[in-house]
């Protein structure tokens, strides 16, 4: 720093606006000392300038910014030399957007304890969506007692969660996710995509986030899932990081927001979470097995291709227990999902 610059800051004021030179409007307030009338008004011109000098335009986005709450700054139009082509700020109240959106009902996957119902999901008015898990039963309109179908020999549903997906579809691009998760047992958030075009899995699953126990701990989890020789049964490749680790850096972790974050080339895909990378594939390691019997999809690369119409949907789902979330804390209810903003670069 030089020393005009640093003279001309010893009176007395403490901070100028932000938002009169950021190009990303964040709502920053100027704080200005009872002697602002001492300072000289070229010395406040030099201070901004200074400031946009140290602060390169990216810096923007995070300044002064509560990692606990969403972020109120209007979404980069930019990102890594790609352009925002779809987003969803989830601001506002009510219903989430109908015409950005589609729910699942009932019982779904993974021997989940959750019924699924759009009710679960809303925006709290604050900037957020939430998906939000409640304790309180529900009858099963599909029960059939004696039913070896799991989703139907369950007479009631315990608890009643979220899961919504894209109806946007993409191919190639990166996706942010601004989100803070829940962390109680039982819990099972996620942020993942699939291909709209074969069956699972050879149309691909990209699981950007799942949060649920492994080897007892509790733990974050980044996956990618292609076809094999034998049908509904796929080629994993996976990354599990005990959230110890991070709570042992962080004892606030788990009430903060954090960008989980997607980068998808024809060449490959990396998921990294605040920027730390977490698991990268070449596509050159993804093609589908022959599908054992699907009618299509055997061979093919889910996630380098050049198929008229192929993409992937975005998925967003809080599941309770099931095959991997562990036991259900029924004391931690209700459970939520924040989720700030989702936007997709191209």
């Amino acid at each position: 720093m030089n020393n005009d610059f640093r003279n001309s800051t010893t009176c007395s004021f403490i901070f100028v606006a932000i938002s009169l030179i950021s190009p990303f409007s964040i709502k920053a307030k100027a704080v200005v000392s009872s002697n602002i009338n001492a300072v000289k008004q070229h010395q406040t011109l030099d201070v901004a300038s200074s400031v946009a000098v140290l602060m390169p335009p990216d810096a923007y986005s995070t300044v002064m910014q509560d990692p606990t709450k969403p972020d109120e700054t209007t979404p980069k139009q930019q990102f890594n030399g790609k352009t925002l082509v779809w987003n969803d700020e989830f601001n506002g109240t009510g219903k989430p957007d109908a015409s950005k959106w589609s729910f699942e009902n009932g019982f779904q996957r993974n021997h989940e304890d959750q019924w699924y119902q759009a009710d679960n999901a809303y925006l709290d008015g604050k900037g957020a969506l939430l998906l939000e898990a409640r304790k309180e039963r529900v009858i099963n309109p599909n029960y059939q007692s004696g039913s070896s179908d799991w989703k139907q020999n369950r007479q009631y549903a315990e608890y009643t969660s979220a899961s919504m997906q894209s109806k946007y579809i993409y191919k190639y691009g990166t996706v942010l996710v601004r989100a803070k998760i829940p962390t109680a047992s039982g819990s099972w958030p996620a942020i993942w995509q699939v291909g709209n075009t074969w069956e699972w899995p050879l149309g691909g699953e990209i699981d950007i986030l799942e949060s649920y126990p492994s080897g007892g701990a509790p733990a974050i989890h980044a996956n990618y899932c292609w076809g094999s020789d034998k049908r509904w049964s796929g080629n994993w490749q996976s990354k599990v990081v005990p959230m110890d680790n991070y709570i042992s850096k962080d004892k606030d972790w788990a009430s903060k927001y954090h960008i989980w974050r997607l980068d998808w080339t024809s060449d490959s895909l990396k998921i990294y979470i605040d920027d730390e990378l977490i698991n990268e594939i070449s596509t050159s390691k993804t093609v589908n097995g022959n599908g054992g019997g699907a009618p299509s999809g055997g061979g093919m690369n889910p996630f380098s291709n050049t198929v008229a119409d192929f993409g992937d949907l975005i998925w967003l789902n809080l599941a309770l227990g099931g095959d991997n979330g562990g036991s259900i804390d029924n004391s931690a209810f209700p459970m939520k999902y924040y989720i700030d903003y989702v936007r997709v670069y191209q």
